[in-house]
């Protein structure tokens, strides 16, 4: 049984650390869209690719737009990170 926790936890701080990968490119992603880079760079293409999707399910059912500053990847940090608290506590439990 000590193996089978082993493995779940292994794959739940790839989970974890993949989490984490995909809050910097939405904090890049944001921080990008003061600067107004070139839209045919592949790396910002790449960047928007990445995020759109989770900026419009969150567009979907909260207003993020107020007064012309979009708070979707604010939302979508603290969603996360919530996430991360929670996730990190179950797998903490396991032990």
């Amino acid at each position: 049984m000590s193996v089978m926790i082993d493995i779940i936890q292994g794959l739940g701080g790839i989970f974890l650390t993949l989490v984490n990968v995909y809050i910097w490119v939405i904090i890049i992603t944001s921080l990008l869209s003061f600067v107004n880079p070139d839209p045919y760079n592949p790396i910002v293409q790449f960047l928007h690719r990445v995020t759109q999707p989770a900026y419009s399910l969150v567009r979907k059912y909260v207003k993020t737009n107020i007064n012309g500053i979009d708070l979707a990847p604010l939302v979508i940090v603290i969603s996360l990170e919530v996430l991360i608290v929670l996730f990190n506590a179950l797998l903490h439990s396991l032990n």
